[in-house]
């Protein structure tokens, strides 16, 4: 694995989940290219912690861009997989996220609309008519603010691709190093997004669990 800034994490394993807190500069999982993922350090782990042979049953539930930070689900068996499947079709696992965004917001909360067309490694705000264009809508919440930015807490309602860095770019406050979308500085290695909560019923046990991750950027309000 190449040098991160920090090291994944494992938050919570046992016979059916991982939960591992992911740096930014990592896959969540495998790609075309020779780059290593989460996914890949996830089954490194559990071999060696498992003292297990041959191939080990690892998928994720959910996936973060490259540059974005925080925490990823992930089923160790296939009954855990299906079921949590079904929780993220029905929306009942709850993830919320942190970012700082360029600008000073002028509204303390809202929630954002638009629609995104899936392009070449970005997502575009389009029109409701156009083809290919999806629903996109999330709720944000300001926490604070430095003296050119603002941080917020984020709670999707839907779940498009890129939807967090295009939808605050479409109002012109990009994330803070997503020059992708239109953020200053950086090199787009890293941005300032960060999967900080993340809740679901234990798909054997039923148990509710929930996990928290301090944001590696700003302070969290």
């Amino acid at each position: 694995m190449k040098s991160l800034d920090k090291d994944p994490e494992i938050v919570f394993c046992d016979n059916h989940l991982l939960v591992i807190d992911k740096p930014a500069g990592i896959l969540t999982q495998p790609d075309a290219s020779d780059s290593d993922s989460l996914e890949m350090y996830g089954k490194r782990w559990l071999k060696r912690e498992y003292h297990k042979e041959g191939n080990v049953f690892l998928h994720a539930i959910h996936r973060l861009d490259k540059p974005v930070s925080g925490l990823v689900l992930f089923a160790r068996t296939s009954k855990a997989l299906s079921r949590l499947n079904e929780q993220s079709r029905a929306i009942e696992i709850q993830r919320s996220y942190i970012a700082e965004v360029e600008g000073i917001l002028p509204e303390k909360r809202g929630r954002l609309d638009h629609y995104l067309i899936h392009g070449d490694h970005r997502a575009i705000v389009a029109e409701p008519h156009e083809e290919g264009a999806k629903h996109a809508r999330l709720e944000y919440q300001v926490t604070h603010f430095s003296k050119a930015t603002t941080f917020v807490e984020i709670a999707l309602e839907t779940g498009r691709y890129h939807q967090i860095r295009a939808q605050f770019s479409g109002i012109d406050h990009p994330i803070v190093g997503d020059v992708r979308y239109g953020g200053k500085g950086g090199d787009g290695s890293s941005i300032h997004l960060h999967c900080a909560r993340l809740s679901f019923l234990h798909p054997i046990t039923k148990e509710l669990l929930r996990f928290e991750s301090s944001a590696p950027f700003g302070r969290v309000a």
